[in-house]
């Protein structure tokens, strides 16, 4: 095969304080670049990326294009229509307008259909006019899940043959931190107590939050103060529609905020479990996280969160606080369920990597490019 040229997208690998799309966008970058191949990526940037953000490489253009807003309509369309390149491809939802050539998207979850008054109005209109079109326009569409996958065809229509299923990886930095003097070190800085449970995530609405807190509340009541040194945790960026009547009157929940990116392996590996019962997930990548730190999970039956934790986690509905609070009960209780937990955990991160994720996508980003059938 003669050397392509592949656009990415990589505007949102330069975001401050990355979330779950824009690790996606950093990592699944970071280890296309990294494969053995003959073609050569452009990689487009509306901010200037710090020096260290992706190696310098031969094979590796990088294009600094500012622009204040609608830069994917605007700069970043106008660039692809000077360079031509063979095949584009932008990690979250939006393809620009006018756009030349043939394209790969990912559609990462359709959370704004099942739940949009969790948007801005303008926000979730924008999510659905520009997901409809991507889906349509894209010669080929990567889900990050099954569900996800059965959403984009039945909510948009999308031929089966035309979406990918391609799981993300996990960090594979991430590891459990056992130096008791380094999660004590993160316990100070974020003022946490010796023993707590842990959500992490952008609180708003589809994470379920109240239901966490109520969940923990009942549980803590049950247990007529045998466990009144354990703290909930809740930790991230407030998101849209934070209501603060979600804590408000129960003892011992914690709001620490944003989590720095060198703290986040010391606090899941502090923590006595994850509670991720969320509503809604295209993936869920602190399932995984807090898996491969040696953390019990405690998730939900819904979206791709199945799928995600197989049976290396406690699965609960999401909707049923009585179900949430039953399973923190077991996993702080039952020693025995926990380092199963654990060890199953450990080896169901290891479906989960970069390089099969990067190789899977390259490999549909050549068949987008040469309308050939993709490569198992």
């Amino acid at each position: 095969m003669r050397s392509l040229t592949i656009a990415i997208d990589a505007s949102r690998t330069t975001t401050a304080r990355r979330t779950g799309t824009e690790n996606y966008a950093l990592q699944l970058i970071r280890a296309l670049l990294a494969l053995d191949t003959p073609h050569q990526f452009r990689l487009y940037f509306r901010d200037t990326p710090p020096p260290d953000l992706f190696p310098d490489q031969p094979h590796v253009i990088r294009r600094v294009i500012p622009w204040a807003r609608v830069w994917t309509h605007t700069r970043f369309a106008w660039a692809l229509r000077q360079d031509r390149p063979d095949v584009t491809f932008v990690p979250a939802h939006t393809l620009p307008v006018w756009l030349p050539g043939p394209a790969v998207v990912t559609v990462h979850d359709l959370g704004y259909v099942y739940f949009p008054e969790a948007h801005l109005p303008f926000a979730r209109r924008y999510l659905a006019w520009s997901t409809r079109y991507s889906v349509r326009r894209a010669s080929r569409i990567i889900a990050d899940s099954l569900a996800t996958a059965k959403d984009v065809a039945a909510h948009y229509g999308a031929n089966s043959n035309k979406i990918t299923v391609i799981y993300p990886g996990v960090d594979e930095s991430l590891a459990p931190v056992t130096n008791p003097a380094a999660l004590a070190a993160v316990r100070q800085k974020y003022g946490l107590p010796a023993r707590y449970l842990l959500f992490l995530g952008t609180l708003q609405p589809r994470k379920n939050i109240a239901r966490i807190v109520q969940a923990y509340a009942q549980w803590q009541q049950a247990s007529a103060g045998i466990y009144a040194d354990v703290a909930l945790v809740l930790a991230g960026q407030q998101g849209w529609l934070y209501d603060p009547h979600w804590t408000s009157g129960v003892e011992g929940v914690i709001l620490p905020g944003y989590v720095d990116d060198q703290d986040v392996a010391a606090l899941y590996s502090g923590a006595l479990a994850l509670l991720f019962p969320t509503l809604h997930e295209g993936f869920g990548f602190p399932v995984l996280e807090a898996m491969r730190c040696g953390t019990p999970v405690i998730t939900s039956t819904t979206s791709s969160l199945p799928e995600v934790a197989g049976d290396a986690a406690l699965l609960v509905n999401a909707r049923q606080t009585d179900e949430i609070a039953a399973a923190i009960a077991r996993v702080v209780s039952d020693d025995t369920l926990r380092a199963n937990l654990i060890a199953k955990g450990h080896q169901q991160t290891t479906s989960f990597t970069w390089a099969q994720a990067a190789q899977h996508t390259l490999n549909v980003l050549l068949s987008a490019a040469t309308q050939t059938s993709i490569p198992h």
